[in-house]
């Protein structure tokens, strides 16, 4: 999995363990103070988490500029900016915890909030969190990523929802109409097939089948069925069911009745980039970052590419990152970091959403990630921007946009990796084994899953 590719950086794992809290901030209980208040007037020093590093310079440069004008709104607020890359490291997390040099305001992916919180290493910041101004306007199922009960943990920086990447020069080649891109797996075997019959080495569907990003593809594919990773009660397998079936039916289906996914399989996230870049793929599940990435790497055009909806898609396989609070954090540090990330990350028009200085900067514009808001005042308001400032062709997401909306998002599994991995063998023998027999894969992947969730029960 590569670092540079945010899907995959979102959907990776991280094993956390309860740890002992330290920091060089005096602890202090958030109940001494008014829920709600604004900052207090009292100087006030926070350390925050992923700065953008010296290697990219163009958003490191824009964070530093977004601290300045930040501390000259509130003067009595410094902010120590941290840079690492990964923002979130496993070798190191803990040890940070322990040796008292976890940021005050730190970054996570979604997928380990929950663990953080469970064990006692995140400060429950609900007496505050009402002061953010746009917090109501904000994507339940995104702000529920941070909360355990009626508590709040955090607050979202990014969120993306799965799809369908298809490039649309292939389309048109191959007779498609790529302003109407497939909204059924059917629709997606009959244009695999024609992509693939435009000659040697065309590819008209990819799929990963190994490095667990099998496993994660086979999850984006179910969820989108209606089908679900595991049991309500977070210890049983529940893949081994019609919906987990009719994924791996419909590969095998693609790779041997139709030959419209090419001999080359075992393939890894790198691998479906480089095919998608050098203009021989037609389709893939993926999000927008995926265009970003092929144009940034792997020498394709933004032109080429379009994101819709995945098809038939009941829910989403989404990802996303954010920020959590020190346990050791003060409530004035909390208040302090809260107006920061509402000022960076939530705001239109400000930090990450300041579009026209991302576009004077050469960096894409036009991308319609990060979903935070959906359809509300704000998110509106970010869409227009966008669309004001773009600098990719807006209209080619524009079907990925308008299901976003609508589609209800779904965070990864509990030990998502351990459980990608076990599919990885369901995804990879479906594409490689004709004569694979889809129930007993199932069967066995489901034994496998089931050992898994008990030992984290």
């Amino acid at each position: 999995m590569k670092p540079r590719n945010l899907s995959m950086l979102l959907a990776a794992g991280i094993v956390l363990t309860a740890a002992g809290c330290g920091s060089d901030n005096g602890a202090a209980k958030p109940a001494d103070t008014k829920p709600g208040t604004a900052a207090a007037d009292a100087p006030v020093t926070i350390t925050v988490g992923c700065q953008p590093p010296k290697s990219n310079p163009l958003e490191r440069t824009a964070w530093d500029e977004d601290v300045a004008a930040f501390q000259k709104l509130h003067p009595n607020i410094t902010i120590k900016s941290k840079d690492a890359f990964p923002c979130i490291n496993p070798d190191t997390f803990q040890a940070k915890l322990a040796g008292g040099t976890m940021e005050d305001v730190f970054y996570v992916y979604f997928t380990d909030v929950q663990k953080i919180v469970a064990a006692g290493q995140a400060a429950d910041i609900s007496p505050y969190v009402g002061s953010v101004t746009k917090l109501g306007d904000l994507r339940p199922d995104v702000m529920s990523v941070f909360k355990n009960g009626d508590k709040t943990y955090g607050l979202p920086r990014t969120n993306y929802s799965t799809g369908l990447v298809y490039n649309r020069k292939l389309f048109t080649q191959a007779g498609l109409d790529p302003d109407s891109p497939p909204k059924t797996w059917t629709e997606v075997q009959e244009a695999a097939k024609k992509i693939a019959g435009l000659g040697p080495g065309h590819v008209g569907f990819g799929e990963y089948s190994a490095g667990n990003t099998g496993g994660w593809h086979f999850t984006a594919s179910l969820y989108g069925r209606g089908g679900e990773m595991v049991g309500p009660d977070g210890k049983t397998a529940a893949f081994n069911s019609p919906e987990g079936k009719a994924v791996l039916e419909n590969l095998k289906k693609m790779r041997w009745t139709d030959n419209s996914m090419g001999a080359k399989q075992l393939l890894q996230w790198e691998d479906l980039m480089r095919m998608m870049g050098g203009g021989k793929l037609g389709m893939m599940i993926g999000a927008p970052d995926v265009v970003q990435s092929v144009n940034n790497d792997f020498k394709g055009k933004f032109d080429d590419y379009g994101v819709t909806a995945l098809p038939e898609a009941k829910s989403s396989l989404s990802g996303g990152d954010g920020y959590m609070f020190n346990p050791k954090a003060t409530p004035e540090q909390i208040k302090a970091g809260l107006l920061w990330l509402e000022y960076h990350e939530l705001t239109p028009d400000q930090g990450q959403f300041n579009y026209e200085r991302n576009k004077s900067q050469g960096r894409p514009v036009g991308l319609p990630t990060p979903d935070l808001y959906g359809d509300t005042a704000p998110g509106k308001q970010i869409v227009e921007t966008r669309k004001k400032f773009a600098t990719v062709p807006v209209e080619h997401f524009a079907p990925y946009a308008e299901a976003s909306t609508t589609i209800q998002n779904k965070i990864e599994p509990p030990k998502a990796q351990e459980l990608y991995a076990i599919l990885d063998v369901a995804m990879s023998a479906v594409l490689t084994r004709q004569d694979a027999d889809i129930d007993q894969l199932l069967a066995d992947a489901e034994a496998k899953a089931n050992k898994v969730l008990a030992k984290s029960s």
